[in-house]
């Protein structure tokens, strides 16, 4: 065997490779696809769904916070 025929031969083992590799991961990304899809017509991601309904609680500042803050950057600016 020369080392032409030994070259083509390995091009060829190459693309081959590249090829079930490169179809191997497109049958896997249809099936991450589809198997959301059917999580989701079933129902079977309420939790998720619950949380991006829900608005986070916000507390109100107290004025006793608001007094605190505005006292402290007060003392900052006139500390310059």
């Amino acid at each position: 065997m020369t080392i032409v025929e030994m070259l083509e031969q390995s091009t060829i083992l190459t693309v081959l490779g590249m090829a079930i590799v490169f179809a191997f991961l497109w049958v896997m990304i249809i099936c991450v696809f589809w198997v959301g899809k059917l999580i989701h017509a079933l129902g079977m991601d309420k939790d998720i769904q619950a949380q991006k309904k829900e608005e986070p609680k916000r507390k109100a500042l107290t004025p006793e916070v608001t007094a605190a803050i505005s006292a402290a950057v007060t003392e900052y600016r006139e500390g310059k």
